[in-house]
């Protein structure tokens, strides 16, 4: 009876490829999906806001795994987190197509929405930062060497919101674009809902790698001057 079985099976026909494509692209498609929601994602650099780190047009991607495990964002870290009071609110936004809006649903294209921003966190829960003059900002009373600065420009702003000192709340993150004169950072939203802060819970994820084009590949680590920085001022 064995002998027989064995026969059956090795005289079964396989099933066409054509036949199988289909659940193989499905399985693909979930998997993406289940990358995309969980572990990474990619995202479009939308502005000039973080020359020259990051140019308009550059593709990272994103971690999303650590905060799973209730990590929460760090000094120095470029992250990636939802429009926090409507700052994108009037801006006019590429209408993707069909095909686009799949594959970014999927995680395969960056965001079709481009209603998340990116910069570099300065400040986290009880730091104080402060800009006075040109700088440089300071962080609990440390000064930062700042390399990532666009070439140019000064750590802090001569005009009204470049010029100022915040405690930032618990659950909150406070963050500046590299260039710094042409980043509408939270220096310039302090009225809004937030203070000019990010909620914690709003962050979609650390920043890791620039994927794309590959001649700019290139990990984006946190600069060595966060690690002078004391907890407490």
């Amino acid at each position: 009876m064995g002998r027989a079985g064995a026969r059956r099976s090795s005289t079964r026909k396989k099933r066409p490829f054509w036949v199988e494509l289909p659940l193989l692209i499905v399985m693909a498609l979930v998997l993406a999906l289940l990358i995309k929601t969980f572990l990474v994602q990619a995202f479009s650099i939308p502005s000039d806001s973080m020359q020259n780190t990051l140019q308009r047009g550059d593709r990272v991607l994103v971690d999303k795994l650590t905060p799973w495990f209730g990590s929460e964002p760090e000094r120095g870290e470029v992250i990636v987190f939802h429009d926090p009071a409507d700052w994108l609110a009037g801006m006019p936004v590429d209408e993707p197509n069909t095909v686009q809006k799949v594959l970014s649903f999927i995680g395969v294209m960056p965001s079709a929405e481009e209603k998340d921003l990116i910069k570099r966190v300065i400040g986290v829960g009880g730091d104080t930062v402060e800009c006075k003059g040109d700088g440089p900002v300071k962080v609990n009373g440390t000064a930062l060497d700042e390399p990532y600065v666009f070439p140019g420009n000064t750590p802090c702003s001569n005009d009204e919101g470049g010029q100022f000192k915040v405690t930032v709340p618990e659950g909150k993150v406070w963050v500046m674009g590299d260039h710094r004169q042409e980043s509408a950072d939270f220096r310039y939203h302090q009225d809004d809902r937030n203070e000019g802060m990010v909620p914690v819970d709003e962050v979609v994820g650390r920043a890791v790698v620039v994927a794309w084009p590959i001649g700019r590949w290139a990990t984006l680590p946190v600069p060595e001057t966060f690690e002078n920085v004391p907890d407490r001022p």
